[in-house]
């Protein structure tokens, strides 16, 4: 079958008339951010935030619009209103597969309770974050997620990315998930873990420019429209940053823990102690924090030499009372191994540095299990 065009998605959705204005959906500018690969459809509807629950029978007639475009596997249609001098929120959320929907979410704001719907499943929830971007956190998430698999976890992991995936390369896949039953997709697998990004669905040289709604429609789908199975551990490799990506995850996703990676230098830290203090203010617990790029060892002489400083995270951590989970040194086979998509602990199993990651690994287990490491966590230190 044909993936369909976005020609044939703007005609059908030509058809779909705003009962207010009496004028179809196209040529009033609603239609933002439409992005068409491999049969999946996504796309936000701009809407008056005080007519959003109006609107909601438009979403779900552009929904089913596109559902019957020929070659469309899955279509997401969100609702997006932006007000004068206020962020971005979403005002409705709907996910159909040729017409199986969802209901929609409130923004997240930080302090704000939310139900936090479990996942049926999936034991513990695990985000790998960092406050800042550059630090290395994403190759931390891969062989974080491989070596708790070594360890004997049944693991997921989850490319929260939306605008810079990378799990799909760091863990060397390619290809679309398939869908049995046509609502649900089967995660992609490799060394034992079983994954799942927006990059396997467009392609990796695609300019996302979907706006904050759809980015968190597309999150809630890949984490519980996707069939994970049985899982001890789901990692999420979470965006840099404290934006709404991680707010929403925080507080629509029961998180068992945070981990947070972080390099030496004093300009990472900052960003750090807010990171942490905004998981605090969502009720989410940080494990601890993780220094990479630690130190870095000549290859020819031997020589050490801290490049980004050193023990800046461990410091951090007694100061903020968290734990200090481990250092992971700046080393070119780290590099190497994870562009070509071979982690570390999969390529050097018995080295050095896969011994580094499976013994953070081994803590954050014990952590997530509520061992003795979770019980002996230090008090809450707001700074």
């Amino acid at each position: 079958m044909a993936e369909p065009t976005r020609d044939a998605i703007l005609a059908a959705l030509s058809k779909v008339i705003d009962p207010e204005t009496k004028r179809d959906v196209v040529s009033l500018g609603m239609v933002q951010g439409l992005v068409v690969k491999g049969g999946n459809v996504g796309l936000a509807l701009e809407v008056d935030p005080a007519k959003a629950k109006a609107k909601e029978r438009v979403r779900q007639a552009c929904e089913d619009a596109v559902a019957q475009v020929s070659g469309v596997l899955s279509a997401t249609v969100v609702l997006t209103a932006e007000s004068a001098g206020s962020r971005e929120t979403p005002v409705q959320r709907g996910h159909a597969h040729h017409g199986h929907a969802h209901g929609g979410a409130p923004a997240a704001t930080p302090g704000a309770k939310s139900s936090r719907p479990d996942i049926p499943g999936i034991r513990s929830i695990l985000a790998v974050a960092s406050a800042k971007g550059g630090v290395g956190k994403s190759t931390t998430a891969v062989n974080l997620a491989v070596a708790l698999s070594r360890l004997g976890a049944r693991v997921g992991l989850l490319d929260c990315d939306i605008y810079g995936p990378s799990i799909p390369r760091l863990m060397n896949l390619s290809g679309r998930p398939d869908s049995i039953d046509g609502k649900t997709m089967q995660p992609m697998e490799n060394y034992g873990v079983r994954c799942m990004s927006i990059g396997f669905l467009v392609d990796e040289d695609t300019a996302m420019i979907w706006r904050g709604p759809m980015v968190m429609g597309a999150l809630e789908q890949m984490l519980r429209d996707v069939r994970w199975g049985d899982l001890d551990v789901l990692v999420c490799d979470l965006p840099p940053g404290t934006g709404d990506a991680q707010l929403t995850m925080a507080q629509r996703v029961p998180l068992s823990g945070t981990v947070i990676v972080s390099t030496p230098q004093d300009i990472a830290l900052l960003d750090v102690v807010r990171g942490i203090n905004m998981f605090r203010k969502v009720d989410v617990p940080v494990l601890g924090l993780i220094e990479n790029m630690s130190y870095f060892i000549c290859p020819h002489c031997q020589g050490r030499s801290d490049v980004f400083a050193h023990g800046g995270a461990h410091a951090t951590a007694d100061k903020l009372g968290v734990p200090f989970l481990g250092e992971i040194p700046l080393h070119m086979r780290i590099r190497e191994t994870s562009d070509a998509g071979h982690p570390i602990v999969v390529a050097e199993p018995e080295g050095e540095h896969a011994k580094a990651y499976l013994a953070i690994a081994g803590r954050v287990m014990e952590m997530l299990s509520g061992g003795s490491a979770a019980r002996a966590a230090p008090k809450i230190v707001m700074v």
